[in-house]
């Protein structure tokens, strides 16, 4: 089997197994999930896999990959970069597109910003250039507009309690709790569409990573003075109604990167790919065919 090969494929990276997951053909496309802790399947892209191969990264610290000795610690983005750096040297093929949506976009631009060699592009997919109280004042602030819209759905007080609960996240089920009772802020109208979104809901996957280094500290993000220095195409993907990672910081990721490309999904939220599969591929199939972005 080669690395390409589609289907499931492991390696030794650094002493610890990483597994990706390949489907479809084209140029390359490596794909890096959120969380950090939430497993790899939420984010297939059927559509995308028609025109591109889709590199689904199992993230260290999750699924079948490898936990780290300081598990649940110890997932940096450097770490995860160097991860993502192995899997591109493993590959051994042509410059990638890296795709990562979420935590995996903060993953991304640091890897941009120190790795950038093997890159063709990034797709920064529901991110922000910082962490820390700014962006918590930010989510709280979009939280509270989605309270709002929703006020009259019984349903609503349990996703503001699962959001509650996640300062005191410190498991595997704690956070697989978490993670799915926040789920409905995290589309435009999970409750317009509850048929459609729910297995979707039930379906998640999730591992505890405490976001905090091997000695216990935070791992702090703020990408603001090292955006501008980015020297290959950035594309940036955000839905309108996104909650936790908004139009706000698209907007920012997209002044402080030069010549990046802004595209907002009106009709989403956090899940794009989900809720506007079609505009969502259309939006990267045109970035990635732009001449000077061939591979």
């Amino acid at each position: 089997m080669t690395t390409m090969t589609p289907g499931v494929h492991a390696f030794d990276s650094d002493g610890v197994t990483q597994r990706y997951h390949v489907y479809g053909s084209g140029p390359v496309c490596l794909v890096h999930p959120g969380g950090p802790g939430i497993h790899w399947e939420y984010l297939r892209m059927p559509e995308l896999e028609k025109h591109l191969t889709m590199v689904y990264v199992e993230a260290l610290g999750t699924g079948a990959s490898g936990r780290l000795p300081s598990h649940p610690h110890g997932y940096t983005r450097e770490r995860y970069s160097l991860a993502l750096q192995r899997i591109i040297d493993h590959l051994g093929g042509p410059a990638v597109y890296l795709l990562g949506h979420s935590h995996g976009a903060f993953v991304a631009a640091y890897h941009t910003i120190h790795r950038p060699a093997g890159l063709a592009s990034i797709i920064l997919y529901e991110g922000a250039p910082v962490t820390g109280p700014e962006h918590g004042a930010e989510a709280a602030r979009r939280l509270q507009e989605f309270a709002a819209a929703h006020a009259d759905r019984p349903e609503l007080a349990e996703v503001l309690a699962a959001f509650g609960a996640m300062q005191d996240i410190s498991s595997d089920e704690q956070t697989l709790a978490v993670a799915r009772g926040v789920l409905p802020s995290y589309f435009a109208d999970y409750w317009g569409d509850e048929q459609r979104w729910a297995p979707v809901r039930e379906a998640l996957r999730a591992s505890y990573i405490s976001g905090s280094d091997a000695d216990g500290a935070p791992d702090l993000i703020d990408d603001r003075a090292d955006l501008p220095k980015v020297g290959v195409p950035a594309l940036v993907l955000v839905g309108r109604h996104d909650v936790i990672c908004g139009p706000r910081w698209a907007q920012e990721l997209h002044d402080l990167i030069p010549d990046s490309r802004l595209v907002v999904l009106e009709h989403s939220g956090h899940l794009g790919h989900l809720e506007e599969p079609e505009r969502f591929a259309a939006a990267i199939r045109d970035f990635t065919r732009t001449p000077e972005r061939q591979l």
